[in-house]
């Protein structure tokens, strides 16, 4: 365990584990990134790939999942499956948003949620869960969890969130189905939803996707 982790009080597999920290340090802050990182890749790895999206004002703040994945199997599986890795994930993503905001300075309508592939999903499960005004959420090659996605499951409203679910028509881990249901739901939570598929792409980013964030970081900083 990290003694250092402000995710120290989260029940495992995911407490406790290293957070890493870029971007403008505290009292220079504007907006945070909370990043997660996709199956077999590390909390350093996704805050270098969202190099492209670093602008004055942000932090991004990635925690690591323990043994670089966030759930053993398919989320197409039950998610009871997946469990006890799920409901950890949510909660390192509700204590580090409660971190953020106490540390440095912001209100959640100025945190940007954004995860790839297995991140993704959690992010996607953590915000229908848990509906709020989040200066943005981002599922890159992701969806919502379970075998069935079903906007009766949720309740709340993101007052307008901007949501972004974005995914490559040949990523073999993301069905165009479950991508429009993904983002289904978050239109009848009241997300201001953009829904890209991406022609000829795999298990990717894109330069749309990074576009499309660092514009709406541009929005938070400067508001």
């Amino acid at each position: 365990m990290n003694a250092d982790s402000p995710t120290d009080i989260v029940p495992g597999p995911h407490g406790g584990r290293p957070i890493v920290t870029a971007g403008a340090p505290r009292g220079a802050t504007e907006a945070v990134v909370l990043a997660l990182h996709g199956r077999g890749a590390t909390a350093q790895g996704i805050v270098a790939l969202l190099d492209p999206i670093y602008r004055h004002g942000v932090t991004v703040v990635a925690p690591d999942a323990h043994r670089s994945r966030w759930y053993p199997y398919a989320g197409t599986q039950p998610i009871e499956r997946n469990e006890p890795h799920v409901s950890s994930a949510i909660a390192v993503v509700e204590t580090l948003l409660e971190h953020v905001v106490e540390t440095f300075g912001v209100d959640r309508d100025h945190v940007v949620l954004v995860g790839f592939s297995q991140g993704a999903c959690v992010a996607a499960e953590f915000t229908a869960r848990n509906p709020d005004r989040y200066g943005g959420v981002a599922a890159l090659s992701g969806t919502l969890l379970g075998p069935a996605l079903d906007s009766g499951g949720y309740a709340g409203t993101l007052d307008g969130t901007p949501v972004l679910v974005a995914s490559g028509d040949e990523d073999p881990h993301v069905s165009a189905d479950r991508a429009r249901a993904t983002a289904e739901v978050f239109r009848s939570l009241d997300g201001d939803v953009t829904e890209r598929r991406y022609e000829g792409v795999g298990h990717e980013v894109t330069d749309d996707e990074f576009d499309f964030l660092g514009s709406l970081l541009e929005t938070l900083v400067d508001s």
